[in-house]
C-alpha cells in the first residue's frame, strides 16, 4: 500500500526508465490486456529503451486491446519470450504513431515483426514483391505496403540496419510496389495492356536508392508500341496504364495513401507528355534539355514495367547524362543552381529546415553530382546514383579529400536520420526540425542521445550543419590545392587534366592559368604558403561566385606577391574573418577596385576595419590632405601626396560600395540602393574637393608662400555642386576672384590665372594615381569666355547677360575650395537667378523645353540604343534632373526646401510641397537612382567610365551581380531598366514637356 502524500515505486521506476508522465503510464499499465506484463521489468526495461516510452506504451496499450480474445494469450507470451520481437515491436511504438495507428486497424501484423533470420535482415525487392503479392487493388496494396514498411522501421530503429540500408530498403519497396501498382492496373485494363509496352524509369531518390519514408516518388515513363500495333494508339495506352499506376499509389483510400508518384521530371515537365517513346525522349534531351535535366538524370533507374525497354532507356541516356559538361551553358547554369535557393523558405522556418536550408542535405547532394558530372566523363567509377556511394568513389579517386568525404559522409547519414525520424513519427513529407519540446525529446532519444536529449540534439545537428556549410571548401577547392601543392607522397590527387576540368565547371576561362597561380601561392613548405592552402580554398568559392573568377584569383596572386613577405597581411586574412571575403568581392568584381589597391596594395588593411569601410567626412579629408601638403618639399610632391589620399579613399569607397551590393556571409546586400548611391556621390564629392584643396594650397605656396595677392574660390557645378559624384566624373567648377586690398587688379587676375592652369596641371600629371579632370566650361560665355573672374565681373555678366540656361546650371552651384567668404557671396550673387522671384516666365519655360527637346535629338551618341543611355536616354539621369530643376526654378523661391544642389533632396522636396504625385515622385527617384548605378557599375567592371551597358557577356554579367541580378539574369536586368526608364519619361513628358 503506498503512504499517502508518497510516490508509487513504480512511479519512480517509470520516471527513471523516461517516461515524462508517469501517472498517466501507471493508469495505462493498470489496463485488464496488460494484466500479464504490468509487473515484469523486462517490459519497463524495453519501454525505457524506445525514443518515447510514453507512446510506446500507449500504442502497445491500443494494440492489446485490439487483439481478439484467442490470440491475445500468443502476443502477450511472444512479447514477454522473444526479446527482438519486443525490441523491434516497442521500438517502432515508441517511435511512430502512424504505425501504431495501422497496428490498431491491422492487429495481426505484429506477427510480421515475430521471425529473425538471416533474410529478414537485409530483403530486398523480390522479398518485398512477395510481401505485397496478394493486394488486388489500392486498398489491399496500402495495407501489404505499410506491413512491410512496418519491418523496415523495425529494422531501422532497433540498429540492424543503417541509415544508408534502411533509404535502399525504402526505394527497393517502392520499387515493389510500383510493379504491383502496374499489374492491378494491367489487369483492369487488359486491352491496354497488350497494346504497349511501358517502362516505369524511378528518378530522383528512389531512383538513387536512398528513398525517405514519405517522399514523393519521382519517375519517368517511356512507351512502345506492341509487335504490330499502332504508335498513337499504343502511347495513348500506354498514357492510361501509367495515369491509373499513378492514382493507385497517390489517391487517398480508407488506408490513407501510400506516397504521391511525380511525373515532373519528364521531358517538358507537366506541359509535356506523360508517355513518350524513346527516340522522343531522345530527340528531346539532344537538343531541348537543360544542366539540372542532365543532373536528374543521373539518378535514373529502370524499376518496373518492359524491362529490355527500361535497359533500352537507360543505355541511351548515360552518354548524354556524362557528356552534360561539356554543354556551351554547362558553367552558368551550374552557378546558378549552386547559389542557393532558399528564397521560397519561409523566412521562420529556413534555420529549421534539414534539406534546402543552409548547411541542409540538398547541399551535399547537388555537390556530390556536381563533381560526377564534371569527373565523370572520364571516370566511370563516378557513375553511381547514390549519394553515399559516390561520395566514397570520389575520395577514393582523389578528386575529394578522404578526411573530407569521411567528415561528409558522417553529417549526412546523420542529418539522414534525423529527416527519417522525423518522417517515421507520422508518416508525414516533412523536412522541418520540430520545435515542440517533447517532438525534439522523441528524435534525440531515437538517434541514441539520451543524457539531455533536446541540447545533445541541437549541438549535434548544428555541428554536422556546419560541417556541410563549408563542402563547397572541402569538395571543391581544397583537392584542387592539394593537387598543385603536392606535400603528402602517396596521397591519392587530382590530376591536371581532372583540376583544369573541375575550375572550367565552376567558371574560370582559362583553368591552366589559374592552376599557375594556385601553384604559385600555394606550392612549397613556408608558413606562407601553409596559410594560403588554408585560405585559398574559401577564397576560390569566393571568386567562382563572381562574374569573373579568373580576375579575381589573378588580382589576388598580384597582391599577395606585393605584400607577400609583410607580417600582417596573411594574418588579417586569416584571423579577420571578414576581411577574407571582403577582399575576395573586391578583387572579381571589376577592374577598378583592384587597380586603386595595386597601386597601393597595403590598403588591403581596411578591408578588416569594421570601420575601415566608413567614408571620412569632408573636414577629416581635407585636414589630413593640406597637413600632406604642408609637408612636401614642392608642389608636384605636394599634390602627388594629395591624389595618393584620394586614391586610397577612392578605393574605400568602391570596396564599401561593392560589398554593400553584394552582401557577404554575415552581412546581407544593402537593401537601399539610393543609400548607395548616396554614400558613393558624398565620398567622392568630399575626397575630390579635399584633393582640389590640396592642389590650391600647393599651388600658392610654391609661388606665393601662404598669401596669394587676390582672394580665392572653388566653386562646384553639376554633379561636384550636387554631391552627385560617380567614379568617372570629371569635376566642374567655377573660380572666382577678389583683388585684396591694395593690389593691382591685373596683377590679381594674372595671379589668379596662374593658380588655376597650375591646378590642372599638378592634378593631371601622369602618375600612378589616378587624375582629377577639373572642367570649367561652364563659367560665362563657356570656352570663349576668361577662365577665372572676379565677383564684380560675374555680377555685371549675370545682369546683363546671363541666359536661362546659366541660371540652371547654377542651381548645382556649391561652395568647394578656398576662401569661404568670397565662396559664400557668389552664392548670395546667384541665388535670385536660380531661384528667381515669382518664379520663371512662360517664355524661359518654352526656353529649357526648347534646350532640352534640342540636346535629346543632338547630343545623344551615334548609333547608342535611346532607351538603354544611362545619361542621355529616355527616363535616364538627364530627364530627371531637368524636371526637377524646372520644378526647383519655378517653385524655389516660395519653397525653402527647394534650395538644394542635390536632385533627390529636391525631388523629395518638391513631392513634401504638393507639387508632384507620390507615385511620380517614387518613379522619378527610382530611375535616377537606377541610372547612376548603371554608370557607377560601367566604372567599377570596366575601370573606365560609360553610359550605357557593357556589351562584353562578362562584363555586362558583372554589372549585373552589382546590381543584384544572379548568373543568367542579364536579360532581365536590361528589361527591368527599361522598364523603369520608360514609366519615368512617362512623367517627364507629364511635368516637364506638359504633355
Amino acid at each position: 500500500m503506498t503512504v499517502p502524500g508518497r510516490r508509487s515505486s513504480t512511479f519512480s521506476r517509470l520516471l527513471r526508465h523516461g517516461f515524462t508522465d508517469p501517472s498517466g503510464a501507471e493508469r495505462l499499465l493498470d489496463v485488464p490486456e496488460l494484466s500479464e506484463l504490468r509487473d515484469d521489468s523486462v517490459l519497463l526495461d524495453a519501454l525505457g529503451a524506445t525514443a518515447d516510452p510514453d507512446l510506446a506504451l500507449r500504442g502497445l496499450v491500443r494494440l492489446a486491446e485490439a487483439q481478439p480474445e484467442t490470440e491475445r494469450q500468443t502476443f502477450t507470451a511472444t512479447l514477454l519470450s522473444a526479446k527482438p520481437f519486443r525490441d523491434r515491436l516497442l521500438g517502432v511504438l515508441g517511435a511512430s504513431e502512424a504505425l501504431a495507428d495501422h497496428l490498431a486497424r491491422h492487429p495481426r501484423d505484429w506477427e510480421s515483426l515475430v521471425t529473425y533470420e538471416a533474410a529478414d535482415l537485409h530483403p530486398g525487392v523480390a522479398e518485398f514483391e512477395q510481401g505485397l503479392a496478394e493486394a488486388t487493388d489500392a486498398v489491399s496494396l496500402r495495407v501489404a505496403y505499410r506491413r512491410c514498411l512496418l519491418a523496415i522501421a523495425a529494422r531501422d530503429v532497433c540498429g540492424t540496419t543503417d541509415v544508408a540500408q534502411a533509404a535502399a530498403e525504402l526505394a527497393d519497396l517502392a520499387t515493389a510496389t510500383l510493379r504491383a501498382a502496374l499489374a492491378i492496373a494491367r489487369t483492369a485494363a487488359p486491352v491496354d495492356a497488350a497494346m504497349c509496352r511501358l517502362a516505369v524509369i524511378a528518378m530522383g531518390k528512389c531512383g538513387g536508392h536512398e528513398l525517405n519514408y514519405v517522399s514523393d516518388v519521382d519517375v519517368i515513363f517511356v512507351g512502345e508500341p506492341a509487335e504490330g500495333a499502332d504508335e498513337g494508339k499504343a502511347i495513348q495506352a500506354a498514357t492510361r496504364l501509367a495515369s491509373h499506376l499513378m492514382r493507385i499509389c497517390s489517391e487517398t483510400t480508407v488506408e490513407g495513401t501510400i506516397w504521391p508518384v511525380d511525373a515532373n521530371l519528364r521531358p517538358e515537365g507537366r506541359n509535356g507528355p506523360l508517355v513518350r517513346t524513346l527516340s522522343s525522349h531522345l530527340a528531346y534531351y539532344q537538343r531541348w534539355a537543360k544542366t539540372w535535366e542532365f543532373q536528374a538524370l543521373l539518378k535514373a533507374r529502370a524499376v518496373a514495367g518492359d524491362p529490355e525497354l527500361g535497359s533500352q532507356y537507360i543505355d541511351a541516356v548515360s552518354p548524354l547524362v556524362w557528356q552534360a559538361a561539356e554543354r556551351e551553358n554547362f558553367v552558368p547554369d551550374v552557378q546558378k543552381m549552386r547559389r542557393r535557393v532558399v528564397d521560397n523558405i519561409p523566412a521562420a522556418q529556413v534555420e529549421r529546415e534539414l534539406k534546402l536550408g543552409p548547411g541542409g542535405l540538398r547541399d551535399v547532394e547537388f555537390a556530390v553530382q556536381l563533381l560526377q558530372l564534371v569527373h565523370g566523363r572520364s571516370d566511370a567509377g563516378l557513375h553511381s546514383g547514390t549519394t553515399l556511394d559516390a561520395l566514397a568513389a570520389l575520395a577514393a579517386g582523389g578528386y575529394v579529400g578522404r578526411a573530407d568525404a569521411a567528415q561528409l559522409d558522417e553529417a549526412y547519414r546523420f542529418l539522414r536520420a534525423m529527416e527519417h525520424r522525423i518522417q517515421l513519427y507520422r508518416l508525414r513529407r516533412t523536412h522541418l526540425v520540430p520545435e515542440d519540446e517533447a517532438d525534439l525529446r522523441r528524435l534525440g532519444r531515437s538517434l541514441g542521445l539520451r543524457t539531455d536529449p533536446v541540447a545533445e540534439l541541437n549541438k549535434e545537428w548544428k555541428r554536422h550543419a556546419a560541417v556541410v556549410r563549408r563542402l563547397h571548401e572541402k569538395l571543391f577547392y581544397r583537392p584542387l590545392l592539394d593537387a598543385v601543392a603536392q606535400l603528402a607522397p602517396g596521397e591519392i590527387r587530382l590530376s591536371p587534366k581532372a583540376a583544369g576540368q573541375r575550375l572550367e565547371a565552376l567558371g574560370y576561362d582559362d583553368p591552366a592559368a589559374a592552376l599557375r597561380h594556385l601553384e604559385a601561392l600555394a606550392s612549397g613548405v613556408s608558413r606562407k604558403a601553409a596559410i594560403q592552402r588554408t585560405l585559398l580554398p574559401v577564397l576560390l568559392g569566393w571568386f567562382a561566385d563572381s562574374a569573373d573568377p579568373d580576375a579575381g584569383l589573378l588580382g589576388f596572386r598580384k597582391v599577395s606577391d606585393a605584400l607577400g613577405k609583410t607580417p600582417w597581411y596573411l594574418r588579417l586574412l586569416r584571423d579577420e574573418g571578414a576581411a577574407a571575403e571582403n577582399l575576395a568581392r573586391v578583387l572579381s568584381a571589376g577592374r577598378l577596385a583592384p587597380d586603386l589597391l595595386l597601386r597601393a596594395p597595403e590598403a588591403v588593411a581596411l578591408l578588416g576595419d569594421p570601420e575601415g569601410l566608413k567614408p571620412r567626412g569632408r573636414d577629416h579629408l581635407e585636414q589630413e590632405v593640406l597637413a600632406a601638403v604642408g609637408r612636401a618639399e614642392d608642389a608636384e610632391q605636394a599634390v602627388a601626396a594629395a591624389r595618393g589620399v584620394r586614391r586610397r579613399e577612392l578605393f574605400r569607397t568602391a570596396a564599401a560600395d561593392l560589398i554593400g551590393s553584394y552582401g557577404t556571409e554575415d552581412n546581407p546586400r544593402e537593401p537601399d540602393p539610393g543609400a548607395l548611391v548616396d554614400r558613393v556621390g558624398e565620398a567622392v564629392t568630399d575626397l575630390n574637393a579635399a584633393t582640389i584643396a590640396g592642389a590650391l594650397r600647393a599651388a600658392v605656396r610654391a609661388e606665393w608662400g601662404d598669401m596669394l595677392p587676390t582672394r580665392f574660390a572653388v566653386i562646384g557645378m553639376g554633379r561636384f555642386g550636387g554631391h552627385e559624384l560617380g567614379y568617372g566624373s570629371d569635376a566642374d567648377v567655377l573660380f572666382v576672384h577678389e583683388p585684396r586690398e591694395g593690389v593691382d587688379e591685373q596683377e590679381a587676375a594674372r595671379a589668379a590665372n596662374r593658380v588655376v592652369a597650375e591646378m590642372r596641371r599638378l592634378l593631371q600629371l601622369p602618375t600612378a594615381d589616378p587624375p582629377l579632370l577639373i572642367d570649367a566650361d561652364l563659367r560665362p560665355e563657356g570656352k570663349s569666355g576668361p577662365m577665372v573672374r572676379t565677383l564684380k565681373s560675374y555680377e555685371a555678366y549675370y545682369r546683363r547677360w546671363s541666359l536661362v540656361w546659366e541660371s540652371q546650371a547654377l542651381l548645382r552651384a556649391a561652395p568647394m575650395a578656398g576662401d569661404q567668404d568670397l565662396a559664400d557671396r557668389f552664392v548670395e550673387l546667384v541665388d535670385p537667378l536660380r531661384y528667381p522671384a515669382e518664379g520663371l516666365g512662360e517664355d524661359a519655360v518654352r526656353e529649357i523645353r526648347r534646350l532640352k527637346a534640342r540636346m535629346e535629338s543632338e547630343r545623344l551618341p551615334r548609333g547608342a540604343d535611346p532607351t538603354l543611355h544611362a545619361k542621355l536616354g529616355r527616363g535616364g539621369l538627364s530627364d530627371v534632373e531637368w524636371t526637377v530643376q524646372l520644378l526647383q526654378m519655378r517653385h524655389g523661391w516660395a519653397e525653402p526646401g527647394l534650395r538644394t544642389t542635390r536632385t533627390r533632396e529636391a525631388l523629395r522636396a518638391a513631392h513634401a510641397a504638393g507639387l508632384i504625385p507620390t507615385e511620380e515622385a517614387q518613379t522619378l527617384d527610382e530611375a535616377w537612382v537606377l541610372a547612376t548605378r548603371v554608370r557607377n557599375a560601367v566604372m567599377l567592371v570596366r575601370g573606365r567610365a560609360g553610359d550605357t551597358f557593357p556589351s562584353d557577356p562578362r562584363e555586362l554579367a558583372a554589372v549585373g551581380r552589382y546590381l543584384g541580378y544572379g548568373p543568367g539574369h542579364v536579360g532581365e536586368m536590361v528589361d527591368d531598366y527599361r522598364r523603369i526608364t520608360r514609366r519615368a519619361r512617362a512623367v517627364v513628358e507629364e511635368l516637364f514637356y506638359g504633355a
